[in-house]
């Protein structure tokens, strides 16, 4: 009986990587032009995937929104696959939230274009997280096609995937990617003799049944407009030994074998048949950061906020969609991956900005609508999570009124000068201010000098006078009548203001404007927060007594401690420090990266610093909420790896400080460092004892906690790394971070 062969035409397109997405969509526009073309002209050029991702169309479109027809004809006739995916992302690299609402939106978007491809499509992740055969499954998924991760335990092209729930899906394997039929010679013989050859290579992972997937396409590939005519040119000379196929994915996996495969539970993590590129967690720091707090601003604050506090009419819908879109976006593995060319991570970068200030601006529109319901008098603390929360919170009082249960930790002084420029510039820019600043008490224009003066009161937070003008015939200053040209008389000044400086604009454009800030002097003080209810919000007192053991720390000769009563932390002569006893926190370790921009390369003669050459460590913060020791430590690194001697040169100072952080009432110990890196190639570890030994790892990842041993596996091109992803914790021997 003769082998079936599913050719499937494809492209795999990355929006950004070794160039930007606009060099890339060009590209693209030039592809689909040309697919579009030769479909219609071309009946045996009977179907094409478009990566499984509604992105390419997108991009697409956006440049070509007359094609909406023709790639809306194509997609319900059959001949194109779209979706499920709008972006095929890093599963690692961003939160599971982001990746069900990648699925979600990739579906909406198909919908147009007659329906998505029902199959979990995940051809160029960096390995797979455990849970996604469930994800899968809750969106009717039955199968997933999948390349980089799977172990050596997995001896043939399909296997049985079970999530940690027990849901499971058949995982169609790609054991040399999803470009083992690219570059379709045009020579019907030629064709035949390559099916040949990769059937040999993997006839014991074939099997007598298994059909060959023959992936007609890589990365950014045009379509080859001669497919038809050489396949239809290969069945004759194949006839007996293969059966060749143009068709779907989805065609190929209906009919795809189900016995005797094996099974596989959990996450696939393994460099051993395809490089896995297991550095890429830990590179880019910035985009790290910068993607939790996307994530965390819009699932954790700003939506559970809006929904909480907002009139259903005033749902955000249009503004949460676009942060979304921004943060799903750069969920593409080259993408958040960061393994790309620095402009790329620029717009990486602004991209999660983007949504992060869309985040901030609803989570303050949520609170401003929740005060003026508030029967509670003073500061409140919001509670967005799903728990009860206890744990400090920042409040303004006036300076000097602060009486018990409090920590002050800043102010701000009664004057502040904020800008000088020409009154022409001025109209505009204190108009914005004004408009927008909450607090404002009032604002006074002195036009008796060369110099125009503004000043503006404020009350953070809002105050009882709030809203009122200085009493009639006195200035704000007691004892002084207002000067000629001020003008405190009509509300909060506002107005007039704005009118004056409208006419002094207009009269010398070129008049300097100098505008101050007043305000009351105000203390920032620490107040812990007791027992917020989730979903809900409570007083955050100042005054009130402290419900839990305070802060202490005691000062040595050469060495400090701090404790709540529930942990207690030792800094000494060390850039070290102990927690409960146990020595050894915090040690940083440097060294040498010769580079291959996605995995960690040892250098061939590397040179590890695993100390500084001076420390100095200061108490910053006594409690009695927050303490906070600071150690200061000079580094000398080296400079760079030097590509001819395989060694790193050259030095470089480096002063990084630590800052060292525990809370009343909290056993977290809060651990912040920071440094102006000036080295290259390189990387930088820090080093947490274990309070015991430990055999395994427990790490949060998408929706679910995956332990896992002390080893990696590897293979003939990628070095085993025993450096794992996690999301918020990783758990081994006895300590959490």
């Amino acid at each position: 009986m003769a082998r079936r062969v599913s050719i499937v035409p494809h492209t795999h397109w990355d929006r950004e990587w070794y160039a930007g997405f606009q060099s890339f969509r060009l590209r693209l526009v030039h592809v689909l032009d040309d697919l579009l073309a030769s479909m219609s002209a071309d009946p045996s050029y009977a179907h094409f995937m478009l990566d499984g991702q509604m992105a390419v169309i997108d991009d697409y479109l956006a440049m070509r929104p007359e094609a909406t027809a023709a790639l809306t004809a194509l997609a319900v006739e059959g001949r194109l696959s779209v979706g499920p995916w709008y972006v095929l992302m890093d599963e690692f690299l961003v939160s599971g939230e982001t990746i069900i609402r990648d699925l979600q939106l990739g579906l909406a978007k198909a919908e147009p274009f007659g329906g998505a491809m029902e199959i979990g499509y995940l051809p160029d992740m960096f390995g797979h997280i455990a849970q996604m055969p469930q994800l899968l499954r809750l969106f009717g998924f039955q199968h997933a096609v999948v390349w980089r991760g799977v172990p050596a335990a997995i001896d043939r092209t399909a296997f049985w995937w079970r999530a940690p729930d027990g849901s499971t899906v058949r995982a169609e394997y790609l054991p040399t990617g999803y470009g083992n039929g690219a570059a379709m010679p045009d020579d019907a013989a030629h064709l035949v003799g390559r099916l040949e050859a990769w059937e040999a290579a993997h006839a014991a992972r074939l099997g007598p049944d298994a059909a060959i997937l023959w992936m007609n396409g890589s990365d950014h590939h045009a379509p080859q407009t001669h497919l038809g005519r050489v396949v239809a040119a290969a069945r004759p000379l194949a006839a007996g030994h293969f059966d060749l196929a143009v068709t779907t994915l989805t065609a190929h996996l209906a009919a795809a074998p189900t016995d005797g495969l094996p099974s596989w539970s959990g996450e696939l993590r393994s460099g051993a048949h395809a490089n896995l590129l297991m550095g890429v967690t830990s590179n880019r720091t910035d985009v790290r950061q910068a993607a939790a707090r996307a994530e965390r601003a819009l699932e954790r604050i700003a939506e559970p906020l809006a929904a909480l506090l907002l009139p259903a009419d005033q749902w955000p819908q249009a503004l949460l969609d676009e942060a979304w879109l921004q943060v799903i976006r750069n969920a593409a593995h080259d993408s958040v991956g960061a393994c790309s060319i620095d402009s790329v991570v620029d717009a990486v970068l602004h991209r999660y900005a983007e949504a992060e200030q869309i985040a901030e601006g609803l989570t303050l529109d949520a609170l401003a609508a929740l005060g003026p319901r508030l029967a509670l008098a003073g500061p409140v603390a919001v509670n967005s999570t799903g728990r009860t929360r206890s744990g400090l919170v920042t409040v303004k009082v006036v300076h000097g009124r602060l009486t018990t249960g409090g920590q002050v930790v800043g102010g701000t002084d009664e004057l502040e000068p904020m800008f000088v420029m020409p009154a022409a510039n001025a109209v505009a820019v204190l108009g914005e201010i004004l408009d927008w600043t909450p607090g404002i008490r009032w604002v006074t224009v002195d036009d008796t000098e060369a110099e125009v003066r503004v000043e503006i009161d404020v009350r953070p937070g809002g105050s009882p006078e709030a809203g009122r003008s200085p009493e009639a015939g006195r200035s704000p200053e007691a004892g002084r009548s207002p000067e000629a040209g001020r003008s405190p008389e009509a509300g909060d000044g506002r107005p007039r203001a704005k009118a004056m400086l409208a006419v002094i604009a207009d009269a010398d454009p070129a008049r300097p404007v100098r505008a101050i800030r007043r305000q009351l002097a105000v203390d920032e003080v620490l107040v812990r927060a007791a027992d917020v209810p989730a979903f809900g919000w409570a007083a955050a007192d100042p005054a009130a007594a402290l419900p839990v053991d305070a802060v202490r720390v005691i000062e040595h000769e050469t060495s400090a401690t701090a404790s709540n009563g529930l942990v207690t932390v030792e800094v000494g002569p060390r850039a070290t420090f102990a927690i409960n006893g146990v020595e050894g926190f915090g040690q940083l370790v440097d060294d040498g990266d010769a580079g291959d921009t996605y995995n960690w390369c040892p250098p061939d003669h590397d040179e590890v610093v695993t100390g500084p050459e001076a420390i100095h460590w200061r108490v910053v913060e006594r409690g009695p909420l927050r303490a906070r020791v600071e150690i200061e430590a000079s580094y000398v690194w080296p400079e760079r790896h030097d590509d001819a001697s395989g060694r790193r040169v050259g030095q470089r100072a480096t002063c990084v400080v630590t800052t060292i952080e525990i809370q009343a009432g909290d056993p977290l110990v809060r651990v912040t460092i920071e440094f102006d890196n000036q080295s290259d190639d390189h990387r930088v570890r820090v080093w947490l004892p274990l309070p015991r030994s430990a055999m395994t790892s427990r790490a949060e990842c998408a929706f679910t906690v995956v332990e896992r041993g002390l080893d990696a596996e590897g293979g003939p091109t990628e070095v085993a790394l025993a450096t794992f992803p996690s999301r918020r914790f990783v758990q081994a021997g006895g300590l959490t971070v």
